[in-house]
């Protein structure tokens, strides 16, 4: 069976990098000069290796919460006769000064800085040490990259101290391109509008490709010194005028024209007409990209609908359903639709399309606009929420990558957090699920981490604890075991949380302790998981609301107790048996409630240590009289006994009090076991029945040994396929047998336990026997 899409494993290139990066000091470095980490002597590696390690290491720094950055990283690579750097992308505001100025002799061919809001005009100087080898520069989003730093007095430009903010009136106005001979593409975006773009670039003869978004252009003729050239120009949210429309259609060598823009800036007036457009697609005959989305059609560009609506959709030009359109050689490659009417007509002459008619039309919006254009892939993936929501997606794994990618790429954008989130919640439902490999799963895990922890702000935490829910739990959230319940405790740590969030994470808190390991339990329960469900528990008591926030708490307790007796030593620390009785009192009638509450004590009582601390008249009164209860059928009443049984199994000596007698207590208890449907279907589950076992072969307190007998009776009977194999697995058929033995073992008690006897034999002879009550989830 094949493996499902998106499931490939990562080459070894990738694992023996990201170990590295994990390792250093243990692979390529030592523990240098001031804690500095420093390459070792004897270490010499390729460019391909280099390039590698530094974008793993920056795509690790943003979206693996477990990886620490190092200080000194970018040292690593400032000689280039070890370490060999030429295609560097780095984003964010992790990369300062200091680091550029690190790699400053190596010969780099490309570098992408994309929202590196840390650099400063240091770094122009920086770029000047490049200027004979490079050939590709981004300065996307680098938004203070042309002011100094700080005040004169306080610091000046070449200090180490790069905690001096730029000054926005600090402007660097002496840097241009000159000497950078080899550049062909440049990438800039918001220059501050106090420089002259025409200055800037003036020295680049060769470029063949120029990006210029939200940039203020003064003049336009400047752009025809790249006339024979230039193959790539785009314009993005750039006033338009006709004389730069002019000047563009004078570029005869562009392939690929942007100018499209955002549709909601009001600043921009430019209205695009049949005219112009038709002018484009005459004059540009090379083009096979082309973008206008955002832009207005002033007028009637569209062929009548009757005309369109003939034939199946068609991508051929001379059927074109836009008029200039039909002006086109070939088909485009790529056609930028998106925000514009034009994109809901039926014949485009493109093989790829952005707009928001159809899915297609959508992912290709996220994929085009996804890293330079995030106001415009927000706005697409909100569009994509819908479709996934109310129609189905038929491209999910394409759609899933997508916002996943847009999540990682603009970890710190809110609005993209926010509808990311919102989409992956429909996009990983138990519709789509059986399409989604493991490792897709495990990335969506990823990101919606990423963003609680990098948002408390309430949508975001809501839509990723949603999309959380749609996971197989524990399972498939294990390899994040600590970090998401860190996660959720940190959501519920205020007082005053919204009702919703709450709600679902508590919900994801008792999933997560329910059936895992003890090591996880005692982890968690260290992390203040009990202290926390505990400070729930007492705000809904103070004010007097049992929801589900509240019995799924008592459940998270009940769970996380099981078996791990630091958690139960916890539970006492933090006053929960006041709790206890305080919500015994206050809700009489709930039942699901007194059942959690009940189960969770019998986990205290099953450590020895801790009992005396249950031994108070108060307490065992509560649990003598909870025995008659009826409360979810048997439940309530079998958990009292359970509590009792363990007190009663450390014999009469420990009994210190007058009343209640423990005679009399024993009575009640013998009643109400005998008052039980032994075929009763239960609401509970066992992953070990060695509590219950210690209590079978002993004489100091018979009703014990009867209480534990008729619980395995129950299990075995109605549910053999789960629990006939545990019990024989743990050596309970040999102690049952000496149960038999025993002349303190009640008539009534033997006779049960050669009946659990008997049925683990009969499930040894025929394992395939099926039982139609089938264990509750």
């Amino acid at each position: 069976m094949a493996a499902p899409a998106g499931d490939d494993p990562d080459s070894l290139m990738t694992l023996t990098t990201i170990f590295c990066l994990r390792n250093l000091r243990k692979t390529m470095c030592y523990q240098g000069f001031k804690n500095k980490l420093s390459l070792r002597s004897d270490i010499f590696l390729p460019s391909e290796i280099c390039d590698k390690l530094v974008s793993t290491y920056m795509e690790m720094v943003h979206t693996d919460n477990n990886f620490e950055p190092e200080e000194s990283f970018f040292q690593l690579f400032s000689d280039p006769r070890s370490t060999r750097l030429t295609r560097v992308q780095l984003r964010e505001d992790i990369v300062r000064d200091k680091d550029l100025e690190a790699i400053r002799k190596q010969d780099l061919i490309e570098l992408n800085l994309t929202y590196c809001n840390s650099l400063s005009s240091r770094s122009l100087k920086t770029l000047m040490c490049f200027r004979e080898t490079l050939v590709s520069l981004c300065l996307f989003g680098c938004r203070y990259i042309f002011y100094r730093r700080g005040a004169p007095l306080a610091c000046s430009e070449d200090t180490e101290d790069e905690d001096c903010p730029v000054s926005r009136q600090a402007l660097e106005t002496d840097f241009n391109f000159q000497g950078f001979n080899r550049l062909r593409l440049l990438n800039i975006e918001g220059l501050p509008d106090e420089v002259d773009v025409e200055t800037l670039l003036k020295p680049l003869k060769c470029l063949t490709s120029l990006e210029l978004a939200n940039v203020q252009l003064l003049g336009t003729a400047f752009l025809t010194q790249w006339k024979d050239r230039l193959a790539s120009l785009v314009l993005y949210n750039v006033d338009l005028s006709e004389e730069l429309v002019s000047t563009v259609v004078e570029l005869l060598h562009l392939r690929h024209l942007d100018i499209s823009r955002e549709s909601r800036r009001a600043s921009l007036k430019f209205k695009m007409t049949r005219k112009i457009l038709t002018s484009i697609v005459q004059r540009l005959v090379n083009l096979v990209s082309l973008d206008i989305s955002g832009h207005m059609m002033l007028d009637n560009c569209t062929v009548p609908h009757f005309e369109e609506a003939m034939g199946r959709p068609s991508i051929e030009p001379c059927k074109s359903s836009i008029y200039p359109f039909q002006e086109l050689r070939r088909p485009l490659q790529f056609l930028g639709l998106y925000d514009t009417s034009l994109c809901n007509v039926t014949h485009i002459p493109a093989q790829k399309v952005t707009g928001s008619k159809n899915e297609e039309q959508v992912l290709n919006a996220i994929e085009a606009y996804m890293e330079f254009r995030p106001e415009l892939a927000h706005r697409a993936i909100n569009q994509l929420f819908d479709i996934a929501r109310i129609q189905h997606c038929s491209q999910l794994l394409r759609a899933l990558q997508l916002v996943i990618a847009a999540l990682k790429c603009h970890k710190y954008d809110k609005s993209i957090q926010v509808t990311g989130s919102a989409a992956l919640y429909y996009l990983t439902n138990t519709e789509y699920r059986c399409d989604q490999s493991v490792r897709l799963r495990r990335e969506v895990i990823q990101v919606v981490l990423n963003g609680m922890e990098q948002y408390q702000e309430v949508t975001v935490q809501r839509n990723c604890c949603l999309t959380l829910c749609n996971f197989s739990i524990p399972e498939e959230l294990e390899f994040q075991y600590s970090r998401v319940n860190l996660l959720l405790l940190k959501i519920l740590e205020p007082s005053r949380q919204d009702e919703s969030i709450q709600r679902i994470a508590v919900h994801l808190c008792n999933a997560l302790v329910c059936q895992v390991d003890n090591h996880h339990k005692e982890a968690v329960g260290k992390m203040g998981f009990v202290k926390t469900m505990l400070n729930l528990i007492q705000k809904k008591l103070q004010d007097r609301v049992c929801d589900q926030v509240m019995e799924f708490s008592w459940s998270a307790l009940w769970n996380i107790t099981d078996e791990t007796p630091d958690n139960c030593q916890m539970f006492l620390n933090c006053h929960g048996m006041s709790l206890f009785l305080d919500c015994l009192e206050e809700f009489p009638d709930k039942q699901e409630l007194h059942r959690n509450m009940l189960g969770l004590l019998g986990n205290v009582a099953e450590v020895r240590v801790l009992r005396p601390q249950l031994l108070t008249p108060q307490f065992i009164t509560v649990f003598t009289n909870l025995l008659d209860s009826k409360a979810d059928g048997i439940e309530v009443s079998y958990n009292a006994c359970g509590v009792l049984s363990h007190i009663m199994f450390d014999g009469p000596e420990v009994w210190s009090m007058e009343e209640p007698q423990r005679d009399r207590v024993m009575e009640k208890m013998w009643d109400a076991i005998q008052s039980w449907d032994v075929s009763s279907r239960r609401n509970i589950n066992y992953r070990s029945f060695e509590p219950i076992l210690r209590l079978l072969p002993q004489s100091i307190s018979p009703v014990s040994q009867h209480w534990a007998t008729w619980a395995l009776y129950n299990l075995v009977s109605v549910y053999p396929n789960k629990y006939c194999p545990l019990l024989i697995k743990e050596g309970g058929v040999r102690l049952l047998e000496k149960v038999l033995e025993l002349e303190s073992s009640q008539p009534e008690t033997k006779d049960m336990a050669s009946k659990v006897m008997e049925h683990c034999e009969n499930f040894k002879d025929d394992p395939m026997e099926t039982n139609d009550g089938q264990e509750d989830s």
